[in-house]
């Protein structure tokens, strides 16, 4: 649909726009909104439970309107772009000259294109105040931001404009035969195959042929959409509009599938970058190039969540990882730190301290229960608690009995000097990474059938300690190294190297390890399937 001048113009009927608007009511203390609609017929509501049911009511207002536009037949083909009629005010301002400054003027009518067919659209601003359906052209629709397309008619059918030269629409007389040559138009017109002039046109003119059901159907599907934009129908070259095209409709049957696939996913990605930088370089606009360095970066996210939570699988099903790669690299950055920092070399107070250091790592102060410290040291948790006070390691807000009697709807806000904001920060992680690693440590120490056994806080630091340096197949260590140096390992749990061994075959009897090794000067092993997603991923 390209903009014309002439009576064509004019005998066509304004495209149809619904406006939906939620506004304050009243005092701003009493909370109430106001819906008003555009459409004489809508007459205002009033929502005294504020934004959120004054949101509510308007989607619904908007849905019912869609519903009855559906019900009468859906956009009109034969419709003038609603936008063009408000002087294309909805566009994005035109990247080469920047935003239109505040007061200025709108552009030319001449100026703007329209193009492509009708549609019905909807528009939604982010501060969830206004609300717009139009029908509008597909070109409009796809340089106003945030506007979705629902529906798309048909393309109207041209008659001659009045007050036209007919003699430009006369068949001229192919020489030698009589016969009147017929050039028909792009768009179907309800005139193919009529005479334009009785006196010109001999009645041995043959009909057009009508177009086959399958080239309907072909035409028909000659635009589409990706990533709320309109893919042109006469985009060049025809193969990256197949592909826009195909790639739309990938993402959209992606979205209804009830498992996710990340590695389909990350290919999706990488044929939406390539297909938007080409057609970037077609079409001149930068935006897309944007959207294709987005799809580069999404593709990159998405392979290594995959090759994060995969893993090998377990026979047929695929290990879910409890632990990504990077948050287990930071889960061994506070095992390091707290073998350098507990205050006393014991197995009691180190395992306290991973714990509590693990609630407090990014601001200094975390919430703990006495149930919390009797999981963690069920026979020494008042006295551990109470050596990492006398120490100034940790500070509380009352006393140890206070602490001890806490319980999990009332815990207690712990300090851990150390870790205060104003000191040098050893961790860089976030708070979702912080209560990922906490999760993982509270798995492993609270491991059930590690719990039967009755393992000490050595034999529980062990298990942490080989879950965090395990590899993606379970094994412990790097695989150049041929296992976990016994010395290191022994360190952390402050045993004597001589003593890991029977704390390792405790964690064997416990089903944590699926067998143990300490010949020599490392400790090799596996762990056992059920606890492979706790896995460190070396």
């Amino acid at each position: 649909m390209a903009v014309e001048d002439g009576t064509w113009q004019e005998d066509r009927v304004a495209g149809r726009v619904w406006t939906v608007r939620l506004d304050p009511y009243g005092s701003p203390s009493a909370g109430t909104v106001r819906l008003s609609c555009s459409r004489p017929a809508c007459p205002d509501q009033r929502f005294p439970g504020g934004a959120a049911a004054g949101r509510k009511a308007a989607v619904e207002h908007v849905n019912l309107h869609l519903a009855h536009i559906r019900a009468g037949g859906g956009p009109r083909g034969e419709a003038w772009c609603a936008c063009r009629t408000a002087d294309c005010a909805w566009h994005t301002p035109d990247p080469a000259t920047g935003p239109r400054p505040r007061g200025g003027t709108r552009p030319a009518a001449g100026s703007a294109r329209c193009g492509g067919p009708m549609a019905l659209t909807v528009y939604a601003d982010r501060a969830g105040r206004l609300w717009r359906i139009a029908e509008m052209c597909a070109r409009c629709a796809a340089a106003t931001p945030e506007c979705r397309v629902l529906d798309t008619a048909a393309p109207p059918a041209r008659t001659t404009p009045a007050g036209t030269d007919q003699a430009a629409h006369t068949p001229a007389a192919t020489p030698g035969n009589g016969v009147a040559a017929v050039f028909s138009d792009h768009a179907p017109s309800p005139g193919t195959g009529a005479s334009s002039s009785p006196a010109t046109a001999p009645a041995s003119v043959p009909r057009t042929r009508a177009a086959s059901p399958a080239k309907a159907s072909r035409r028909a599907k000659r635009w589409g959409k990706i990533a709320q934009r309109i893919v042109p129908h006469d985009l060049e070259p025809d193969v990256l509009r197949l592909e826009l095209i195909e790639l739309g409709d990938a993402f959209r049957a992606y979205q209804q599938c009830t498992e996710p696939d990340l590695a389909l996913l990350a290919e999706l990605h990488e044929r939406k970058a390539r297909a938007f930088r080409l057609w970037a370089d077609v079409s001149g606009d930068g935006s897309l190039r944007h959207d294709a360095q987005r799809a580069e970066k999404a593709a990159q996210t998405t392979r290594e969540m995959h090759a994060n939570r995969g893993g090998p699988p377990i026979g047929d099903t695929p290990v879910e990882r409890l632990l990504t790669r990077q948050q287990a690299v930071y889960a061994r950055t506070v095992l390091d730190y707290v073998r350098a920092h507990a205050p006393h070399p014991e197995p009691e107070t180190r395992l306290a301290v991973l714990m509590i250091t693990l609630r407090a790592a990014r601001a200094g102060t975390g919430n703990v229960t006495g149930q919390d410290l009797t999981g963690w040291l069920p026979d020494d948790a008042e006295r551990v608690l109470q050596q990492l006070v006398d120490a100034d390691w940790l500070r509380l807000p009352g006393t140890v009995a206070e602490v001890m009697a806490s319980r999990p709807e009332d815990p207690v806000a712990v300090t851990i000097p150390a870790l205060l904001p104003e000191q040098a920060r050893p961790f860089a992680f976030g708070k979702t990474t912080r209560a990922r690693i906490s999760g993982w440590a509270q798995k492993v120490v609270g491991d059930r059938k590690i719990r039967k056994k009755k393992a000490t806080a050595a034999a529980r630091l062990l298990a942490l300690y080989a879950a965090a340096h395990a590899r993606p197949d379970g094994r412990l260590g790097r695989a150049e190294d041929g296992g976990l140096l016994l010395d290191q390992a022994a360190a952390f749990c402050a045993l004597p190297p001589d003593q890991v061994v029977e704390h390792a075959e405790l964690l064997v009897a416990a089903d944590w390890l699926a067998e143990a090794d300490t010949a020599g000067d490392r400790l090799r092993g596996q762990l056992t399937e059920r606890v492979l997603p706790l896995g460190g991923l070396l």
